[in-house]
């Protein structure tokens, strides 16, 4: 009851070491870096400032601003708001600056079949 039809495989044929030499990848790699790593020790920075005046500026934090909402409520909650814009951000930012260049390696890729050794069959070699 198996599968006994083969069906070729595009990956299989590719040399991705190939492909993550080429330059389009490395500034694919550049551009996702240097949004997500910067990004990333911001918000770090930002949760872990939030946990540390939790637990050692209780005065500060159960502060009434309006009625029960205190300083330490409102800084929770605004974690959940730079989450939501923090991936917001990142959305816009990918379809703009990493799709493009990802859809063309992709193009590359899988719109050109590959021989064992990925070089491109029928066409020369970029």
């Amino acid at each position: 009851m198996g599968n006994d039809a083969h069906t070729p495989d595009a990956a299989a044929s590719v040399d991705f070491e190939q492909v993550q030499s080429t330059g389009q990848f490395q500034e694919l790699r550049k551009r996702h870096r240097s949004f997500v790593f910067p990004m990333a020790v911001a918000f770090l920075l930002w949760y872990f400032a939030y946990v540390l005046l939790a637990d050692y500026a209780v005065g500060f934090m159960s502060t009434k601003v309006w009625g029960n909402i205190n300083i330490g409520l409102i800084l929770g909650l605004l974690q959940f708001v730079s989450t939501f814009a923090i991936t917001g951000w990142y959305v816009h930012y990918s379809n703009k600056r990493l799709d493009p260049i990802a859809s063309e390696i992709r193009h590359e890729i899988e719109g050109h079949e590959f021989d064992r050794n990925g070089n491109r069959v029928g066409g020369a070699n970029k």
